[in-house]
């Protein structure tokens, strides 16, 4: 993962290719993402019988993301 200050040193970076330009993301919508109680959570000793639950608010997050950008929708194999 790079993290850039701005959209315009992501294309001014070397690594850049042109055509991934949707695949760029806030930082603040990763952020959300991985503060959600899936990741945050992982120590508490109920944390497997409570997955499920974890899970819905993980998908909620991961859909923003989602509907930022088709870039980072699955695609079928």
């Amino acid at each position: 993962m790079n993290l850039f200050r701005s959209e315009e040193h992501v294309r001014n970076w070397s690594g850049f290719k042109s055509g991934t330009e949707e695949g760029i993301v806030k930082l603040s919508a990763l952020a959300r993402l991985f503060s959600v109680d899936t990741f945050t959570r992982r120590l508490d000793p109920d944390y497997v019988s409570r997955l499920q639950e974890y899970r819905v608010a993980r998908n909620a997050a991961w859909g923003e993301i989602m509907r930022m950008s088709p870039f980072w929708t699955p695609k079928a194999p």
